[in-house]
């Protein structure tokens, strides 16, 4: 529930940011309401058609190669996690601008307001794309579908309700904040899905190598327990890991880290030659 909750409260709070800079941007603007509602529509529909076909495909692989269908898919959604946060990390501030120039564009009149709809429902688009991708790796890793819809229901509604008290001033929203703390809970989302991908690839005999069993929290805490199944899709935990999960873990977090602070740091310009 946890791991869904985070995923959807970040791409909610990421949308309801493009939609409340739009409408910040064009405020007084008549028909501004309408054009963002449509976006917002067709932006809820492609996502939708999206889950759509996430869940054919999962049916017609279901019950052949499911383990690597499952570490496939846990991979591809290491893959987009850290491009995510690594692409937010750098274009974060860019993107406030772009949408600020866009909203400012249709008020002055330089572009019409169909604009506004295209902007949003790309944003959504992507977002929701991105929660159902997620939203499966958590499926995948053995959350039940009422945790998983229960975490997402609340998502969507802290992300939905902080989006609008901030846009209607009523509290002010430290996103940058948010944004770090999602981002550090991302990671480690990452992490815990790259190291349960290995363990399908070596449940299916595809590797091999550092199967060895480094310990075994079971009497302590069972990854099958209430905290238990909580901390490994929050975190990624389980009790009996082995070498190479372990390993895959902590490169997986390392590797976010690293690529995090490159795209921040100051770089300096290379000198014409």
């Amino acid at each position: 529930m946890l791991g869904a909750l985070i995923i959807v409260f970040r791409e909610v709070i990421e949308a309801g940011l493009v939609v409340g800079i739009v409408l910040a941007a064009t405020r007084g603007i008549v028909g501004r309401g309408w054009w963002v509602s449509l976006g917002i529509t067709a932006g809820v529909l492609g996502a939708s058609i999206v889950a759509a076909f996430a869940g054919a495909i999962s049916n017609a692989f279901a019950g052949s190669g499911q383990e690597l269908l499952n570490a496939t898919v846990l991979i591809i959604a290491v893959i987009s996690l850290t491009w995510h946060n690594v692409w937010m990390a750098e274009h974060g501030r860019e993107i406030v601008a772009e949408l600020r120039q866009v909203g400012d564009d249709v008020s002055a009149g330089r572009r019409p307001l169909t604009a506004l709809a295209v902007v949003v429902f790309v944003a959504v688009m992507r977002e929701g794309s991105e929660i159902v991708l997620f939203l499966y790796g958590i499926v995948v890793t053995g959350t039940s579908m009422g945790s998983l819809l229960l975490g997402g229901v609340l998502g969507l509604l802290g992300g939905a309700a902080m989006t609008a008290l901030s846009y209607f001033g009523l509290i002010a929203l430290p996103t940058r904040y948010i944004f770090s703390v999602t981002s550090i809970l991302l990671a480690l989302l990452a992490a815990g899905m790259a190291a349960q991908a290995i363990h399908f690839l070596q449940a299916a005999g595809v590797v091999t190598a550092l199967q060895t069993r480094l310990w075994d929290s079971s009497w302590l805490l069972p990854d099958s327990s209430i905290v238990g199944r909580m901390l490994h899709v929050l975190v990624g935990y389980t009790d009996k890991p082995t070498g190479l999960q372990l390993l895959t873990y902590l490169t997986t977090l390392a590797t976010i880290a690293a690529l995090m602070w490159w795209v921040r740091s100051p770089r300096q310009a290379k000198p014409a030659h």
